[in-house]
């Protein structure tokens, strides 16, 4: 991919790795915005062991996670 040129990744804030400066602005821009709007819910699901329940669907991911998200046996979980 980078055949040819000598690339060196530094360590930014907000432990932030990039090639350059402003791959490293928009990275942390992005994941600005992500955090902001929380877009990453949408690849979450919440499995509640106290209701015996899974939640899979944005809306009910948000609310399970502001309401029970502090409680034992309710587990946040990627969905890759």
């Amino acid at each position: 991919m980078w055949r040819g040129q000598d690339k060196v990744w530094m360590h930014y804030l907000n432990d932030i790795i990039a090639s350059d400066l402003y791959s490293a602005v928009f990275l942390s821009s992005w994941l600005r915005q992500a955090v902001m709007t929380r877009a990453y819910t949408g690849f979450l699901e919440v499995i509640d062991l106290q209701k015996y329940k899974v939640v899979r669907k944005n809306p009910g991911v948000r609310i399970s996670i502001r309401n029970r998200g502090d409680l034992p046996f309710v587990f946040v979980i990627g969905k890759n």
